[in-house]
């Protein structure tokens, strides 16, 4: 159903990480040190919105 998986270019190397990959109208979202893990399947509106609170920060783990 997916093609290639992709990992942050901002992961640098860590194994801390999650994957992406697509396929017509969805995306598959795993745990990167568990490649034959669960997937997270969502739609790519849904992707893009979850892109979009990343790059704003809205998903930040609180400091503390």
């Amino acid at each position: 159903m997916f093609g290639e998986w992709r990992k942050s270019s901002r992961s640098g190397g860590s194994n801390q990480c999650v994957e992406c990959s697509a396929a017509p109208g969805i995306w598959g979202v795993r745990d990167s040190k568990v490649p034959g893990g669960p997937v997270v399947i969502v739609t790519s509106g849904a992707f893009a919105r979850m892109v979009d609170a990343v790059k704003r920060g809205r998903l930040d783990a609180p400091e503390g």
